[in-house]
């Protein structure tokens, strides 16, 4: 038997032991051309499909007589050969190979191989009871040994199992596989991330499974230390790469059973993350442009590619994300949603997500276009604005659970925080974002200056981002009515202005006069702080410098340095004197400027109420010239440019 080589022709299978067949298996279209005898020593199901038809022709024959019948009877044999087996298990390829293990020839059981030819033995009932070593025995003891030992094998065997259903699931494969996936992933979280790490006797010793993950090394470092400080050796983020990408393989309802015995079995919110993010690249068009994995074809429906997304999304973990998942797939996910029309309860989810992590994005993060034929805006404003809601509340929620651990004490961000400051870095955001929108003609007055006011006073260091946004907003909309100018001024305060910004914003012809006022006064302030600070430190030096011949005398009585450190002084202290002599004179220059204007503003005031009317620019020019306001035009940044960096060009956007 063992010499027999089975060959293919055409729709027709022959083995060729060159004996003549006689029995012919159909299997979706192809007709196999065997021999009793074989298939009957191991098939339960062939033995008794081909003696109940000898029975029925043997019995046909017997009652058929004269002689212009054996037309009839020779139909009836070539009936009796030919038995069709319609829906097998893995169609005709793997009723080959099982044909092959009848006639005893080896046959090669894979992960791809081994559920198909399980399902085919029992549909051929290939069973023990009828004979030693059956298919059904070769292919269990295949399962157990080889592939439920090993993740990848179990991922490729449960692919397999998607064109054997309901079978595979009679069988019980299909669960068994999922079982061995999710066992295997959370027998050691560290182990599908970090490669193999090696326990330490924590498991004999009868410990917790939390603790042995935690006490796991990789060559002798711990490994939880390493996941801490974000240190990954290539071969590890290879290993997890590859486990995520083994998943990507199966259809949306066996991942979603996989996932949902991932979460059966506790595995880690890390682990479960990486691999939504890589079933959502691999699945959902346009989520992996900078991927080295091309996407493969849409889904056949654009429900179907709803359910994919809402199903990513509602298995993400709730709250911050682990380094895997960046805000820009985040903010990916969320434009793939406003596309797709996903449900309102998975955009909420998604954006509450997005502000537990908001002070990570970038600005053209926030750039969401806007996809809503009611919304005129060339930007999704409404969603930015909602996100920004929900990290307040976060922040809040925050602050209270670390208020109530110290026993009372509200938990205040000042505004001289550090730079990491999340409300700080979110304020920086906020104002780059305002900026780019307050270009777009049809955002409204009201909108922007509820965005610019949804962050609390203190998120701010300086308002200059603010006042650019202001500015921007001014220019691009020169149609609004004067209250409406007034009212998109008034986000900005004016006693947080640099001195830059308020040299720019004096000479300012789109600002509102009495913003400019505002600004004026302030910028007068900022001047005497800074006189009542040099007039002090001019007092400290007249002290020195009464004290200071006595000290003088007995220095050039000791050496020469000491004399030319006093000369040193005393012209210091002389240039202080004169900064402070101009700084007094500007004083009282913008003084009279501002008294000056007070007088122009009351006088426009009466001519307005007159009816008078007036053009606005024409004076506001007569106003520049009378008071002879000729400041440079250049405004300093107040804001780090780590937070909301530069906007790329399209092209290099990636959603």
């Amino acid at each position: 038997m063992a010499a027999e080589k089975p060959g293919s022709k055409g729709q027709a299978w022959f083995c060729t032991t060159g004996l003549p067949s006689d029995v012919v298996i159909e299997v979706d279209e192809m007709s196999f051309h065997l021999h009793k005898f074989p298939l009957m020593s191991k098939s339960n199901k062939l033995h008794e499909l081909i003696t109940e038809r000898e029975q029925n022709a043997r019995t046909r024959t017997e009652g058929i007589e004269g002689g212009g019948e054996e037309e009839e009877i020779e139909e009836e044999e070539e009936d009796l050969h030919h038995i069709p087996l319609p829906e097998f298990p893995g169609g005709a390829e793997i009723f080959e190979t099982a044909a092959k293990f009848c006639y005893g020839v080896k046959i090669d059981i894979t992960a791809w191989n081994a559920a198909p030819l399980r399902c085919a033995a029992d549909y051929l009932e290939m069973t023990e009871e009828f004979s030693e070593e059956n298919l059904i025995s070769r292919t269990e003891r295949f399962l157990a040994q080889s592939i439920l030992r090993s993740l990848k094998e179990s991922v490729r065997t449960l692919k397999s199992c998607e064109d054997l259903l309901p079978l595979a699931e009679d069988l019980g494969i299909t669960q068994r596989c999922i079982d061995s996936i999710a066992a295997r992933a959370s027998s050691s979280d560290l182990s599908s991330l970090f490669g193999w790490p090696i326990t330490e006797a924590a498991a004999a010793a009868g410990e917790p499974k939390t603790k042995r993950a935690s006490s796991a090394l990789w060559n002798g470092i711990d490994a939880a230390i390493r996941r801490k400080s974000g240190i990954r050796s290539s071969a590890a983020e290879a290993a997890a790469d590859s486990w995520f990408e083994d998943l990507t393989v199966l259809s949306l309802p066996m991942y979603k059973r996989v996932i949902a015995a991932m979460r059966a079995h506790d595995l880690s919110s890390e682990v479960i993350e990486g691999s939504l993010i890589s079933y959502a690249k691999r699945s959902i068009p346009g989520l992996s442009r900078t991927s080295r994995h091309h996407a493969p074809a849409p889904l056949a429906s654009e429900p179907e590619q709803r359910e994919l997304l809402e199903t990513v999304i509602s298995n993400l973990p709730q709250g911050k994300s682990s380094g895997l998942v960046t805000t820009r797939f985040l903010f990916g996910l969320l434009r793939t949603a406003n596309i797709l029309r996903a449900s309102e309860a998975c955009t909420t989810a998604l954006e509450r997500k997005i502000a537990s992590q908001l002070e990570q994005a970038k600005l053209d993060d926030l750039l969401i276009p806007n996809y809503s034929y009611l919304v005129e805006t060339l930007y999704d404003v409404d969603c930015v604005e909602r996100i920004l809601c929900y990290f307040l509340e976060g922040l809040q929620e925050r602050s209270a659970i670390v208020a109530a651990e110290e026993d009372g004490g509200e938990l205040a961000i000042s505004p001289a925080g550090n730079n990491d400051n999340p409300l700080l870095m979110v304020g920086k955001l906020v104002d780059g974002y305002l900026s780019e929108i307050a270009s777009d003609a049809n955002l409204r007055p009201e909108k922007f200056c509820d965005l610019a006011l949804a962050l609390p006073d203190h998120a701010r260091v300086f308002d200059d981002g603010l006042y650019r946004a202001v500015d921007v907003y001014l220019k691009a909309h020169p149609r609004i009515t004067e209250e409406e100018r007034e009212r998109v001024s008034s986000v900005m305060a004016c006693q947080k202005l640099t001195l830059e910004a308020c040299t720019h914003a004096a000479q300012n012809e789109r600002l509102p006069l009495r913003a400019v006022v505002q600004v004026l006064f302030f910028e007068q302030l900022q001047l005497r702080r800074a006189i009542a600070g040099t007039l002090a430190a001019a007092a400290a030096a007249g002290d020195e410098e009464e004290e200071g011949p006595p000290a003088t005398v007995a220095a050039a009585e000791g050496g020469r340095r000491e004399g030319d450190t006093w000369r040193t002084a005393i012209r210091e202290n002389q240039v202080l004197r004169l900064d402070m002599d101009s700084m007094r004179s500007r004083v009282r220059e913008l003084e009279r400027e501002c008294s000056t204007m007070k007088k122009a503003i009351g006088k426009m005031d009466r001519i307005r109420g007159a009816g008078g009317g007036g053009d606005r620019a024409g004076g506001w020019g007569s106003l520049t010239r009378r008071f002879g306001c000729k400041f440079t035009t250049q405004v300093c940044d107040s804001h780090q440019r780590t937070v909301v960096e530069p906007r790329k060009s399209r092209t290099e956007r990636s959603p």
